[in-house]
């Protein structure tokens, strides 16, 4: 397993490694042991599975506020997706800076987002299918979003497509105006 840190301080790539031969290939997604060997140590509550029919789908910006804030290890089991995450940390030097990579089927690629950053996706290719582990559950009294084109974040999303957003994401505020309790430590 491999794992790269980008600029953005916690937010990782995570390479596992793929054993192949005649018959397929196969990989280790996640090992608590080695995340801990690399100094990552959490556990995973809940899976998460979406799936999204057509290309240019986007599904984000999400994050939980604190107490139930969640740490997300996301992969792309289907398809192509660019997954992105910001920078909601009060007082961050990257507060508002963004990360996007893109996470396939064929890459076998996987993003961890900790808490403080939102996270969004848009899909690549039609019928893509998106897992994520994370560490905390789902509280929808908890639930925040930001809009996904915020000038203020500025994420080149990398298809030029009106995209295919659920209303509550088409609602969703400017990060000025996001209700947000995380703060740089």
């Amino acid at each position: 397993m491999k794992i790269t840190e980008t600029h953005l301080h916690g937010v990782l790539i995570v390479e596992p490694a793929v054993f192949g031969d005649h018959r397929g290939w196969f990989m280790e997604t996640y090992s608590k042991a080695k995340f801990k060997e690399n100094g990552i140590e959490m556990d995973f509550l809940q899976d998460n599975q979406s799936y999204s029919a057509t290309k240019g789908t986007l599904r984000g910006l999400h994050y939980q506020l604190h107490p139930k804030a969640q740490t997300k290890l996301v992969r792309c089991t289907r398809g192509a997706i660019y997954d992105v995450a910001v920078d909601i940390r009060k007082g961050s030097p990257t507060y508002s800076n963004w990360f996007g990579l893109e996470l396939s089927a064929d890459n076998r690629k996987q993003l961890l987002i900790p808490k403080g950053f939102a996270h969004g996706f848009m899909t690549l290719t039609e019928d893509v299918e998106v897992q994520y582990k994370c560490d905390e559950l789902y509280a929808p009294e908890c639930d925040g979003g930001i809009l996904w084109n915020d000038p203020t974040i500025g994420v080149e999303w990398p298809i030029d497509v009106t995209p295919i957003l659920s209303v509550k994401d088409e609602k969703a505020p400017l990060l000025k105006d996001a209700n947000l309790n995380f703060t740089y430590v």
